[in-house]
């Protein structure tokens, strides 16, 4: 088996899943930077820095839609390497 994988490839859904990291630590930069003033006491910030909250959860859509990417085409293969 060892002589059948490549060493070092990226396979399909490998970008999706690094974008997806990407997104989700800045929505999770911003929401900590959004958290910040309710420990300072200082004014909050406008509603649209909440908004980018919300990266957090696109990014890790992204990042599952690339690891289901990844499991469908191993499928596929194993499925065609037995038949």
């Amino acid at each position: 088996m060892r002589d059948k994988t490549q060493a070092n490839s990226a396979g399909p859904g490998d970008g999706m899943v690094r974008t997806g990291a990407v997104i989700f630590f800045v929505g999770a930069l911003a929401t900590l930077v959004t958290v910040a003033p309710l420990f300072l006491g200082t004014d909050p910030f406008p509603p649209l820095a909440y908004a980018v909250c919300m990266l957090m959860g696109v990014g890790f859509i992204v990042a599952a839609a690339g690891v289901l990417r990844g499991v469908a085409v191993q499928r596929r293969q194993a499925k065609s390497a037995a038949s």
